[in-house]
């Protein structure tokens, strides 16, 4: 059981690892989410030749991300009390692997390929975002 618990001191104070999560006594886990976010990248550039195939769906690489990369990025996300900082920072990851893994869009006015809209993603990602997500989590 030890090795779920550690603590030790730091430049900021006590620090408290849980499950993997850094918590320092001020409660800051903005070291915590960019070390998530490094893996999620690291697990978005393992599955990228799938995501960017044209032989899957839509809908098909949509799963790939929840189950592959989506779970990479939340893991400990029970612990994080988010700051709107934080929620920005996981928002952006999120839009910017759906926008690479859905690819562009063409407008129906001017013919040309833009990138998706937030709104655009969010609606075909109909299941709740990964802020959402976490804040869910975290209530349980």
């Amino acid at each position: 059981m030890h090795h779920l618990h550690n603590r030790k001191a730091n430049k900021k104070g006590e620090e408290f690892k849980c499950l993997g999560t850094s918590l320092t006594n001020q409660n800051y886990i903005q070291e915590e989410i960019k070390s998530r976010l490094k893996s999620g990248n690291v697990c978005y550039h393992s599955v990228q030749n799938h995501l960017s195939s044209s032989l899957l769906s839509k809908n098909l690489k949509i799963k790939i991300y929840r189950t592959t990369i989506l779970p990479e990025v939340v893991y400990g996300c029970k612990t994080w009390l988010l700051a709107l900082r934080e929620e920005r920072r996981l928002r952006v990851f999120e839009n910017r692997v759906l926008r690479r893994t859905v690819g562009p869009k063409r407008d129906e006015a001017t013919r040309e390929w833009r990138k998706l809209h937030n709104e655009e993603l969010n609606d075909l990602f109909s299941s709740p975002n990964i802020v959402q997500m976490i804040k869910w989590r975290g209530m349980r």
